[in-house]
């Protein structure tokens, strides 16, 4: 999980794109990056591990020239990978100069290394899937050459070739120098991608032009004024040529839009609208049927409150309290300085992270029989530590439900949930779960039920659901690719 964008302005665009980053914050807090170009072709970059504020000093700002940029946000998704040589964007100089951003996670990384070395004839310095994915884009470009110009339809049949080599998850953005800026999306769109446009300022005695944007999330668009175009549909690429003209073509052979579920439970921020879904209904959904699934597994009045836990539960566990007919309360504070729990790397920093995020109020847990309501349970490690909180702060019993199913399968789109070993619930009933988690009653949601919250009301006719229901939509995942990332991890 990352967050990218890009932008084709009129004037300046390094300011906007690190506004942008700061909406996108929440994807990824371990890295971050930003390259920019100049009409003569001049790339400008700046990465540096740590969250946007700290990474960018206003010296990198001065330095990151031009009306064309793109920027990136990383949460490694390879174990406890933090270092700097793979933070994004990454570049290569041929053909033209291409520098990269990309979300998500490709899954034939062992065939495409061997490929590029033998086939491309290209070096790879790193074990990021990234620099594998700019060296096949760079690859593929550089057979389309012909003559001393790059048109759009050359660029179009280079990412129809690319979806071809690749498998996996991956929504990209690039920028080629001299030529302009290109964004695809997997034949699946697993990770998200939207498009929006806006009319640039007048210039007097110039021309103007729409400036476009490119994101992982329809929020930055919002925020910067831009108006929602659409989604980049699953296997699609959007070309943006220097003179501000828009390209777009369907690239690959078969695509089905089956975006990832997790998104919706806990990734993206509920003021986004993903591929037409509203995030925030969606979880308001998530607790209307979560509240049905509580009634159906606890013992009558052995709720007396129910509270989130902050802040992606909240939509969800207010419905649950709403429909249950049960007092709504606060009854953890989040120390808002403290980043995202689930991205922290490795389980040590999680858990001691998880007593610094929050703090219990006991006056509202003093006495009380509590529904703690969480988006997720994947490694426990959070969930265990919440609840011991509960109890310590005077809970007289602690049912802890989660607005997704039980996590079982490893998640190789691009979330940090390789290895099943790690899953709590994986090869455990859920009393087992419980009795692992320290609490009273445990409910999880229901596949359907999470399926139906998403779907309804919408043109959607399909999700990735691999961590909950073991079945992976590109149809390439085999467990022996399962063995041997779970054995990458521990190595």
């Amino acid at each position: 999980m990352c967050g990218i964008v890009g932008m084709a302005g009129q004037g300046p665009v390094n300011q906007e794109i690190y506004d942008a980053l700061l909406l996108l914050q929440h994807r990824g807090q371990d890295s971050t990056g930003m390259a920019t170009a100049e009409s003569s072709g001049v790339f400008h970059i700046h990465k540096a591990r740590g969250q946007v504020r700290e990474a960018f000093r206003t010296r990198d700002m001065r330095a990151l020239l031009g009306d064309i940029g793109l920027g990136h946000v990383r949460y490694a998704t390879k174990g406890t990978a933090s270092n700097e040589e793979e933070a994004q964007p990454f570049y290569v100089n041929a053909p033209y100069g291409i520098v990269l951003v990309h979300n998500g996670n490709l899954t034939n990384t062992r065939e495409l290394t061997r490929e590029l070395f033998s086939k491309d004839r290209r070096h790879l310095n790193t074990s990021s899937d990234t620099e594998l994915l700019v060296n096949i884009l760079g690859s593929e470009l550089q057979s389309e050459i012909t003559g001393p110009d790059l048109d759009p339809a050359q660029v179009f049949r280079a990412v129809g070739r690319v979806h071809e080599r690749v498998e996996g998850s991956y929504a990209s953005i690039a920028l080629i120098a001299g030529y302009g800026l290109l964004a695809f999306r997997d034949p699946f769109g697993i990770r998200p991608l939207i498009l929006g446009k806006r009319p640039a300022p007048e210039v007097p005695g110039g021309e103007t032009r729409d400036e476009y944007i490119v994101a992982s999330e329809s929020l930055v668009l919002e925020n910067a004024g831009f108006e929602v175009v659409r989604d980049v549909e699953p296997g699609e690429a959007v070309f943006i040529s220097l003179d501000g003209t828009l390209h777009a073509q369907q690239c690959a052979e078969k695509t089905m839009l089956a975006p990832c579920s997790f998104e919706y439970v806990y990734l993206a921020r509920p003021d986004s609208v993903m591929n037409g879904v509203s995030v925030y209904e969606t979880r308001l959904r998530m607790g209307e049927r979560l509240a049905d699934t509580v009634a159906k597994y606890t013992p009558a009045g052995s709720i007396d409150v129910v509270m989130p836990i902050p802040d992606s539960a909240r939509p969800a566990a207010m419905q649950v309290a709403r429909k249950l007919g049960i007092e709504y309360r606060e009854g953890f504070y989040k120390n808002r300085y403290v980043g995202r729990t689930f991205i922290m790397p490795g389980q040590a920093v999680r858990k001691k992270s998880v007593r610094q995020k929050l703090n219990a109020m006991s006056t509202e847990f003093q006495g009380k029989n509590v529904l703690l309501v969480d988006d997720s349970i994947v490694r426990g490690t959070t969930s265990r530590e919440i609840i011991q909180m509960a109890r310590d702060a005077g809970a007289k019993s602690v049912t802890f439900a989660s607005a997704a199913p039980p996590v079982r399968f490893p998640h190789v789109y691009g979330i940090n949930m390789p290895s099943r070993h790690e899953l709590v619930a994986h090869g455990r009933t859920i009393p087992e779960i419980a009795e692992e988690l320290g609490c009273d009653y445990l409910v999880y949601q229901e596949v359907d039920d999470l399926k139906a919250a998403i779907m309804e009301g919408t043109d959607l006719v399909d999700l990735d659901m691999s961590c909950f229901d073991g079945r992976y939509v590109t149809g390439t995942v085999s467990e022996e690719y399962l063995a041997w990332v779970e054995g990458s991890q521990e190595s």
